[in-house]
């Protein structure tokens, strides 16, 4: 129930076509009929936002539906929807009259006034599904027009300041052509992150992969010059990663986008270290020790923004304190340190990686960042079982990076939604132009998968892997034998360690 939108039915004929348009959002919702509405329930349900259906009475009438007193005064998002705006407004000192021109079917409106519920719509002629009878004619107090239609009724108010929007038109109905958009507007957390955050600063772990940027992006988007990205090099990242990512990420956050080589203190941490929970753990609190030491030199800064998904935190802790057996922790979850000065934001904590991606489609992000393969935090460090060394690093770096280039070279990196090397803690004998060789094996993964929680193994063809074995131990100097993981999850997990 932690993200929970309560739909209050007051008989519209389209209160269950909301409820599906939040579920293809990946929005969890309930609805409950006007009456049965009470503090006691919304105490329950501790909803993140209300929407007031529509209905087929009028608010004219002496015996229609009314509004709880209560609702308007829980300081949460409230959207009212055709009968529902109207409530609202009558509720507040508004005025609704009779309609002589009575709008029902396709309609247009236009934008009078920028809007967060609107964004994403042409200034003018937007194609709208409207259906009733009364109309709005005097707005409350501290309420503004955003909308009319094309027979100069109003269409859309809002009330920045506490949270509070009506549309006259039905955004849930498929002839609402950027209904869908409206409602993703209502809903998503930008607004509530700029509540949350207000005037505070705000570090986001930036690394790269999709997960921080989409992160980064968000809080962008909501609280723009208080976010400073910090982009930690932990010596740990793929060949070349580092000068990729601070080519793409300078050039969009600029002065607030902030470089660390960290590297020769994420190592010494980690040598010989060989058991994969206290990497995790190590990295974990290394990475919030340079935070907390970058942020000093930050005024007002209160937060650090992660880019935890869902999956990381099922495997690490229960999501609901449940019996949920704990896999391992991830460096970003279990792994953080108890005692912290930052409080943690994490906005995409409850969505699987497709739904970040779909985030991230709509704030704009390239199609090179979306499209990554996932990395993990820990970085290669957890691609070394046993002790880690500079010498390893480089060496699993240049096997990642002929692997890497090898599947897009044949198109095969969209395909796949993570592909790596390993560098395994063994050695093995092989001959080379007739010499004897005693070097470092290596395990390639590729997986299919949806959400990360479930994958399959990716079946190669015999010449992809007869050509990467191929080129794997005939570019790189120190590897001798190439093998390929055949483990779905489960049982395994995507990760080695």
């Amino acid at each position: 129930m932690h993200e929970t939108i309560l739909i209050i039915d007051y008989g519209s004929q389209y209160t269950q076509l909301i409820a599906r348009r939040l579920r293809e959002l990946n929005v969890f919702c309930i609805v409950y009929p006007y009456h049965k509405i009470s503090m006691r329930l919304i105490g329950k349900l501790k909803p993140s936002g209300i929407i007031l259906s529509g209905g087929p009475n009028s608010v004219l009438d002496r015996d229609a539906p009314k509004l709880n007193n209560f609702i308007l005064k829980l300081s949460i998002p409230i959207l009212g929807i055709c009968y529902g705006l109207q409530l609202i407004c009558s509720h507040l000192g508004g005025k609704i009259h009779k309609s002589k021109s009575r709008e029902y079917g396709y309609a247009l409106i236009s934008i009078f006034k920028k809007s967060s519920l609107l964004t994403g719509l042409k200034k003018n002629n937007n194609q709208v599904w409207m259906s009733h009878g009364d109309h709005v004619v005097k707005i409350p107090n501290e309420f503004e027009i955003t909308s009319k239609s094309n027979n100069n009724l109003i269409s859309s108010i809002e009330n920045k300041k506490n949270k509070i929007f009506g549309l006259q038109f039905h955004p849930e109905v498929f002839h609402t052509k950027q209904g869908k958009r409206i409602l993703y507007n209502f809903l998503f957390k930008v607004y509530q992150l700029k509540l949350q955050l207000k005037n505070k600063a705000v570090i986001c772990g930036l690394s790269g992969g999709v997960d921080s940027s989409v992160t980064a992006y968000l809080l962008n988007k909501a609280i723009g010059k208080n976010l400073y990205c910090i982009f930690v090099d932990h010596g740990l990242l793929r060949k070349n990663e580092s000068k990729e990512v601070t080519k793409i990420f300078i050039k969009k956050f600029k002065k607030n986008f902030i470089k660390v080589d960290a590297s020769k203190l994420f190592i010494k941490k980690l040598l010989n270290i060989s058991d994969p929970e206290k990497k995790r753990k190590i990295i974990g609190k290394t990475f919030i020790e340079v935070f907390e030491k970058e942020s000093k030199k930050i005024k007002n800064v209160n937060y650090l923004a992660q880019g935890t998904l869902y999956p990381d935190v099922i495997e690490s802790v229960s999501f609901f304190g449940g019996p949920t057996a704990k896999i391992k922790s991830h460096h970003n979850v279990a792994g953080l340190p108890k005692k912290m000065k930052l409080k943690i934001i994490e906005p995409l904590r409850e969505l699987f990686k497709d739904e970040v991606r779909q985030v991230g489609k709509k704030l704009k992000l390239s199609s090179t960042l979306l499209n990554r393969h996932p990395f993990p935090g820990p970085g290669l460090a957890i691609r070394i079982p046993g002790k880690i060394d500079n010498d390893k690093i480089r060496l699993l770096q240049e096997v990642d990076d002929v692997y890497i280039s090898y599947l897009k070279e044949k198109k095969l990196y969209d395909k796949i939604w993570q592909a790596f090397a390993v560098l395994l803690p063994v050695k093995s004998v092989g001959v080379m132009g007739d010499e004897r060789t005693y070097n470092y094996c290596v395990a390639l993964r590729a997986v299919t998968s949806v959400d990360g929680m479930t994958a399959d193994f990716y079946m190669f063809k015999q010449n992809d892997f007869n050509e990467l074995s191929s080129r794997i131990i005939n570019t790189i100097k120190g590897v001798n034998r190439v093998m390929y993981d055949f483990t779905s999850k489960p049982p395994g997990t995507i990760e080695w360690e």
